[in-house]
């Protein structure tokens, strides 16, 4: 359909500057993945690739990409602010866990092997073992930890925005926190997206992301993000077809 042919389009042109293509290199190292700006680059991949993920699975549930009422600028502004605080808690998480694992746990070396750039390097250094052992725990810790906050605050913005309409100016009027999380559904909340989808989707798929680079794992969580948006998707049309 035409709708999305254009939507196709859009969807590469956006996610192209992100992939590692050598002719983007300067663009990379300047900005996408340069540290010094890491605040304003994670902002955009989130705000960006995570916002393309709520489209495609409004386009599953609903059939359309947009409607009215949806707040896809709102949408953009709550990912690029979240995708802040998820490069804070990359951070904080590969930096602590380690330390907890050596000191607690005594998993001798963990805190090296988080040093080299990624798994290869490691494995490279007869690290293979502390690495991926340090990768799963700094999943999973933070996946229990971290996420289900994030996961019911955005659950309370969305639901701010779709109360307001989407309207932007509205996103920054005082939100009803407490009127929310009693009108959430936390069956759902609960029984799909926490329970589910952190075992079985964010901590395997985080284990492999801290095994990356760390510059890299911000824009791996957020393309995680547009098939998280479609799983959601999913999930929505099931329940309502029971």
């Amino acid at each position: 359909m035409k709708k999305d042919l254009i939507f196709g389009i859009i969807f590469l042109l956006i996610v192209l500057p992100f992939l590692p293509f050598n002719f983007l290199s300067v663009i990379h190292s300047s900005f996408l993945y340069n540290e010094n700006y890491w605040y304003l680059n994670s902002f955009i991949k989130f705000a960006l690739l995570a916002t393309l993920g709520e489209c495609l699975g409004l386009r599953l549930s609903k059939g359309v990409y947009y409607e009215k009422g949806f707040g896809i600028l709102s949408r953009a502004f709550v990912w690029g602010f979240l995708g802040i605080t998820i490069k804070i808690a990359f951070v904080v998480y590969a930096a602590g866990v380690p330390y907890l694992l050596e000191k607690f746990f005594f998993i001798k070396n963990s805190i090296l092997s988080m040093h080299y750039k990624d798994v290869v390097e490691a494995y490279k250094n007869n690290l293979l073992y502390q690495r991926l052992l340090s990768a799963f725990f700094i999943s999973t810790i933070m996946n229990v930890t971290y996420a289900p906050v994030l996961m019911v605050f955005h659950k309370i913005t969305d639901t701010h925005i779709a109360v307001n309409n989407g309207k932007f100016k509205k996103l920054f009027t005082p939100i009803k926190v407490k009127h929310i999380l009693s009108s959430i559904d936390w069956n759902s909340l609960w029984g799909f997206v926490l329970k589910k989808t952190i075992p079985y989707f964010w901590i395997p798929m985080q284990t492999i992301n801290f095994l990356l680079p760390s510059e890299y794992r911000v824009v791996f969580a957020a393309f995680l993000g547009i098939i998280l948006g479609l799983i959601l998707s999913f999930a929505s049309k099931k329940n309502k077809n029971k």
